[in-house]
């Protein structure tokens, strides 16, 4: 009765604000901005900030302190994946798409319109890439990792089910399982839809935006729920294969492929300059650190900078989180504590800055050293585009382009089917969901994105999500006291064995 209770009400939920979102597009939109700019950026700035920090804070600690060496399965457990297809696996459902849209606009946007300064100058171009490290590194992977983390330990050190309240039973105990805990578990899922859904609708316009720009395809609301039909089959029929086969294959492939493309650009672009861009970004991002994690500004009126990007990305990757944490937890058996954040915090954030460096980077010299002004103004006016209109720069442009387009496409599929396969895993409660579960998610996910994106909901869902990472923070912190709790027990019993024994209880 438990799981249907959880199903029914996550469906019911979703469907509520899937009606908003249809009926009041607008209402929404405004009554989410009005959360995320007004209330939260006025009263809890502050507390997305530091949150964002503790997250990743709490994953170093864990990794280099006396619980590195505890492993996420038996003591003798080896990994299930090789590390490449790992980082692989996690690298596609946490990034996906964002690699190539926001890779190209955001570093161009911030030299555009920087945190503080003046903009379209050198000064906001460094500003620019140090901030874009910022947002898409160590704050964004912890948040992700911190909830993989925990869930992992759970699931393989203490044998539990595969759902977020499990967790918190060393914690508050039996409550974990009542009311509290299904409607935490009500909320995971609804997370775990809207993030999946906006990231579908909203990838679906900008790739048929692509096509119509490259192939003169129209870009037509028909056509672009004819490419959700597709896309949807694929990623069902790549989750039905399960783990091992199709989610596994696909994000080899499409890593090898997204490589390629990073290669391809670099070799053709200003080489030596990206060089540079990389080695002068890594280290303005070590030095300010700790000063932009911390940076509010207290005597300016309002936070409409930050709350859109600061404050929108902490929210978002803590909601998008639950899903991406979910899915990591479920690939990363049998790996020490200090494997896992190695894997899933410090070497993607290393990776990402790289792609940003070369992607955005390349951007930024076509225009600041350059002088083509044309990819700015495109990128203000369209952001779909402007990332095919900046491959056309390149001499191998066809090349490129055909070889970005099949990377979005299984980026897609990849974090799609990771999704359905997690839904799947939270409505049985096993790491092993039946197909039946994965095709009735995929038909949900797939139904709700068209419906939104039909009525212009899928913005105002999107700012919904990131706006749902406060009370989930509060969440994410509990599980964090419980499964230090866990973990000391854990380390208290290995350290005094003779406990373990009722018959030396004495010498105790």
């Amino acid at each position: 009765m438990g799981k249907n209770i959880v199903i029914i009400g996550s469906l019911l939920l979703t469907l509520a604000f899937v009606a908003f979102g249809i009926f009041a597009p607008e209402t929404m939109g405004e009554l989410a901005n009005y959360v995320l700019f007004s209330f939260i950026g006025d009263y809890f700035g502050w507390y997305y900030m530091l949150v964002a920090l503790l997250f990743v804070v709490i994953c170093l600690y864990a990794a280099f302190s006396k619980y590195g060496k505890i492993k996420l399965g038996k003591d003798d457990e080896k990994p299930e994946f090789s590390t490449f297809t790992w980082i692989a696996m996690l690298y596609s459902s946490g990034l996906a798409i964002s690699l190539f849209f926001w890779g190209v606009a955001e570093p161009v946007l911030m030299y555009i319109d920087p945190p503080y300064g003046a903009g379209e100058t050198k000064e906001s171009a460094e500003l620019a890439m140090q901030y874009t490290f910022f947002h898409w590194g160590l704050h964004s992977w912890g948040a992700y990792a911190i909830i993989g983390l925990i869930m992992a330990y759970f699931q393989y050190r203490k044998n539990t089910a595969p759902l977020i309240n499990q967790t918190l039973h060393p914690l508050i105990g039996d409550r974990a399982f009542g009311p509290v805990g299904k409607f935490i578990n009500i909320i995971a899922i609804f997370a775990v839809i809207s993030g999946i859904t906006t990231s579908l609708g909203l990838g679906v316009t900008q790739m048929g935006a692509g096509f119509e720009y490259v192939w003169g395809i129209s870009n037509t609301p028909t056509n672009q729920i004819i490419l959700i039909l597709i896309l949807s089959v694929m990623f069902i029929i790549s989750a039905s294969t399960g783990i091992k086969r199709g989610i596994k294959w696909l994000s080899n492939i499409n890593i090898v492929i997204a490589l390629s493309i990073m290669i391809l650009i670099f070799i053709l672009g200003p080489t030596m300059n990206l060089i540079e861009l990389l080695v002068t970004s890594t280290g303005d991002y070590i030095q300010n650190f700790i000063g932009m994690s911390f940076h509010l500004e207290p005597f300016v009126p309002d936070y409409t900078w930050q709350a859109g990007w600061d404050f929108f990305y902490w929210g978002w990757a803590i909601s998008f989180g639950v899903f991406v944490g979910l899915f990591i937890a479920r690939i990363s058996r049998g790996r020490t504590i200090k494997e896992f954040v190695i894997g899933a915090v410090l070497i993607p954030t290393f990776a990402t800055m790289v792609w940003y460096s070369i992607i955005g980077g390349t951007a930024l010299f076509n225009i600041v050293t350059l002088g083509n002004n044309e990819l700015a103004v495109r990128i203000l006016e369209n952001m779909d585009t402007a990332l095919f209109y900046f491959l056309e720069l390149f001499p191998a442009s066809s090349l490129i382009i055909g070889l970005t387009f099949v990377s979005l496409i299984i980026f897609f599929v990849t974090s799609a089917d990771s999704t359905v396969y997690v839904l799947g895993m939270y409505s049985e409660e096993t790491t092993e969901p039946s197909n039946k579960m994965k095709v009735l998610w995929g038909v949900v996910i797939a139904g709700v994105a068209i419906a939104l994106l039909l009525s212009g909901g899928l913005v105002p869902l999107q700012t919904v999500s990131a706006v749902a990472g406060l009370p989930f923070s509060l969440v994410v912190i509990l599980m964090i006291f419980s499964f230090f709790k866990s973990m000391r027990n854990e380390v208290a019993d290995n350290e005094n064995p003779t406990i373990k024994d009722p018959r030396n209880r004495k010498l105790g």
